[in-house]
């Protein structure tokens, strides 16, 4: 197997993990917060932070993986904006409708093209702009409903996108620049994340609930599903900084509305919540959007490497000397080790 056809399987298996634990933690949660009425979300990342920095460490005894040491600045700054972003979704969604929530969620992707445009000097092709919006308007056609505006609202979904965007792109961006994997990322910055969100869980939580975390009764059906959420957290969190450092934050973003269709879907069949033409209208054209914007990734990525095999033989052919062969005895192009070009190129959203 090769290298190309290695980081396909590898990739391919990645957003699977991604979604199947995504949509399973969604589930866990929704019945710990629905059915059993345990509310605080911040508090509850914090621990699932600190249990996937618990299941690296162990693993990391085991050498499943080598720590790899590097600009601690960095990691910290990276985790504790990690935190931040966590927190200020949390308030969005509390001070705002679940209709602008979503609609939050939505503005996620056109911001990090824009940051990533103006500050990475990314560029992305027009059928990839075009399957996007196909995308956006799919998933806001199957989950925005009412849109209520309030300033204060609107001041936290603003600071929320740009840091969860910022804090993509950093991901993808400090895994390229440092050369470090998904899990030596994650490992490093747990607990700069953990201990953000535990110094302001609390606070955020009582801030939206009205009700003290440190107060609640806890059942055993509550701690049960408590532990179940923190075991599957480990998949999602590692599964979320390796789909972002083999594909980009736009292609995570795009998996995320993926699984928000998943969710609705599992939520009708599971659960029975509330389904109508509205749902499945948006989320066919979602899919569409989803199906065309893997299409035009795979097939711009395949011209790329198609270009990068034909340059080595135009560098070979206008470089060749032919004084040069002729001393040497030679009536043609001297002999050159040419180099396989890549099948498949990790930057797949951004070539023109």
């Amino acid at each position: 197997m090769g290298e190309g056809e290695r980081f396909q399987l590898g990739t391919v298996g990645a957003l699977s993990l991604s979604v199947v634990s995504s949509v399973s933690i969604v589930i866990c949660n929704k019945a710990l917060m629905s059915s059993l009425g345990f509310h605080f979300a911040t508090t509850l990342t914090s621990w699932h932070l600190l249990v996937t920095f618990c299941s690296l460490h162990v693993a990391l005894k085991m050498k499943f993986f080598e720590h790899k040491a590097f600009d601690q600045s960095a990691v910290m700054g990276f985790g504790i904006l990690n935190g931040i972003s966590i927190g200020l979704l949390n308030l969005s969604l509390g001070f705002n409708s679940v209709g602008f929530y979503q609609m939050t969620k939505l503005a996620i992707i056109p911001c990090t093209v824009v940051l990533e445009t103006l500050f990475l000097g990314k560029r992305f092709s027009r059928t990839i702009q075009l399957a996007l919006i196909i995308l956006l308007l799919g998933v806001g056609i199957a989950t925005v409903t009412d849109v209520q505006l309030n300033a204060l609202g609107s001041i936290l979904s603003l600071l929320a996108i740009v840091t969860t965007c910022v804090a993509q792109i950093m991901t993808n961006t400090i895994q390229k620049k440092f050369k470090v994997s998904s899990t030596q990322l994650l490992y490093q910055s747990c607990p700069y994340q953990a201990g953000t969100l535990l110094i302001t869980g609390p606070f955020l939580d009582g801030l939206l609930t009205d009700q003290n975390v440190f107060a609640f009764k806890y059942t055993s059906q509550v701690v049960a599903f408590i532990i179940l959420s923190c075991l599957i957290s480990v998949s999602v969190n590692f599964s979320t900084f390796l789909v972002i450092g083999k594909t980009s934050p736009v292609t995570y973003q795009v998996l995320g509305h993926l699984k928000t269709c998943l969710v609705l879907a599992f939520g009708y069949v599971l659960l029975r919540d509330p389904f109508n033409w509205r749902n499945i209208l948006g989320i066919l054209i979602a899919l569409i959007g989803m199906v065309l914007y893997s299409y035009f990734c795979t097939r711009e990525s395949q011209q790329k490497a198609n270009e990068t095999a034909a340059q080595p033989f135009q560098v070979v052919e206008g470089e060749a000397d032919p004084l040069l062969n002729a001393e040497n005895g030679k009536g043609g192009l001297t002999d050159a080790v040419v180099p396989k070009a890549p099948v498949w190129n990790s930057n797949k959203d951004l070539h023109a």
